[in-house]
């Protein structure tokens, strides 16, 4: 199936009133799984490439080109994404390598400066074709995210799109980067003010630590990208130690990352389902 841009798949479900799941990959092994659960669900998938994925491998090209490949060997729409990038740099060698969609966070500046950043980065990414989400309002690592103070601002975020011309927006509701358990609570009523105002796709980052009725129920107030990377991670760590603890002597990494991969796969279908249940 020829690569789908991300933004194609983003404004349908906003459109039918679904979420589209946007899931990080790590190595191999976790985009193999994510299209592979994407197809057993029968429904459209991201794959993202963090920058801290990037940094992780030395180089954005080698998983990107891995992604890229397996987007147009999928039997369902796939869309290949930037990240959580910081670095302008880093969105340009995305644009040129084809990726349909990047994520610049300039979040962490005072908000004239992440709309002169993010608005550069949306300059240049569209000159090319390439859609670009930008973040307003932290969604922070470990704790303070919860607090009300970091949480994005409807007026704020409508003029934000205006001046930055943003395709999607990042936004903080109490969601928080790599939670291990799924207790989460988000502000409802703040997405639905928030989808109002913004008038593009919201993206629900942290969303690991939501728990599943809560998903629903955000994509039904507003959220449109869901983002998941840590509970995918959790699934893919868990089945590794078990085939472990059962075959201590096993030296191959083929035979633990295969139920690794397989877990994952099945998370994603189950996720997929509630976002887009049809």
């Amino acid at each position: 199936m020829p690569l789908t841009p991300t933004l194609d798949l983003v404004r349908r479900a906003r459109a039918a009133g679904t979420g589209t799941g946007a899931f990080n990959v790590l190595q191999l092994e976790h985009a193999q799984a994510i299209v592979a659960g994407a197809e057993r669900a029968d429904r459209p998938v991201v794959l993202q490439i963090s920058e801290n994925t990037v940094r992780y491998h030395g180089a954005l090209e080698p998983v990107a080109v891995a992604c890229l490949a397996l987007a147009r060997a999928a039997k369902v729409p796939v869309a290949v994404h930037l990240d959580h990038a910081e670095n302008p740099g880093l969105v340009h060698e995305a644009v040129a390598l084809g990726l349909g969609s990047v994520m610049f966070d300039a979040s962490k500046l005072p908000y004239e400066e992440n709309v002169a950043a993010t608005r550069a980065v949306v300059d240049h990414c569209h000159r090319h074709g390439v859609a670009v989400e930008g973040e307003l309002g932290e969604v922070g690592g470990k704790g303070g995210a919860h607090d009300p103070g970091v949480r994005t601002d409807p007026g704020e975020a409508r003029a934000f799109v205006a001046a930055t011309g943003v395709d999607a927006l990042a936004v903080a509701v109490g969601s928080v980067h790599q939670m291990v358990t799924r207790d989460a609570v988000l502000d409802l009523g703040l997405i639905t003010r928030l989808r109002d105002a913004a008038a593009v796709p919201l993206v629900l980052h942290g969303s690991s630590g939501v728990p599943d009725a809560l998903l629903t129920r955000a994509v039904a107030a507003g959220m449109t990208k869901v983002n998941v990377s840590t509970h995918l991670n959790k699934a893919f760590t868990r089945a590794v130690r078990d085939h472990l603890a059962a075959h201590p002597d096993d030296v191959d990494p083929r035979r633990y990352l295969t139920p690794a991969r397989t877990a994952v796969a099945a998370e994603v279908t189950h996720l997929l389902g509630l976002l887009d249940p049809r």
